[in-house]
């Protein structure tokens, strides 16, 4: 139980290093916020809650997991190098899509109820 524990504390550090030094997962995690606030708003159903919070998940983790490959670039290639810079750009890459994603999840749900709502 103390090796979970210990882990689960490296995990939640890991976490914490990306908030405080990502200005993107900031950006993320305040979008995530937005949406579930519009979602309750809205009153979504269990399967659109589902689709939306596992869409923030995979956005959220591949955002850690770009600051870990860049500081892990960063760490084997102090000075600049076309495929560090190339890695780097690949990983971001990859969170750019995902967020498009997203937001085209969120568009898919939300944009009918904006256009269905009366004040």
């Amino acid at each position: 139980m103390k090796s979970e524990m210990k882990s689960f504390t490296h995990a939640w550090n890991g976490i914490l290093y990306a908030i405080r030094s990502e200005k993107h997962m900031r950006f993320h995690l305040l979008a995530a916020l937005l949406v579930t606030v519009a979602g309750w708003f809205f009153n979504i159903n269990s399967t659109e809650w589902c689709i939306l919070f596992s869409s923030i998940g995979i956005v959220i983790a591949a955002e850690i997991f770009n600051t870990a490959f860049e500081q892990l670039v960063n760490l084997v290639s102090p000075q600049q190098h076309v495929i560090a810079g190339r890695v780097k750009d690949l990983a971001a890459g990859a969170v750019l899509v995902v967020s498009i994603a997203a937001l085209l999840i969120g568009l898919i749900i939300f944009i009918p109820k904006i256009l269905s709502y009366t004040f």
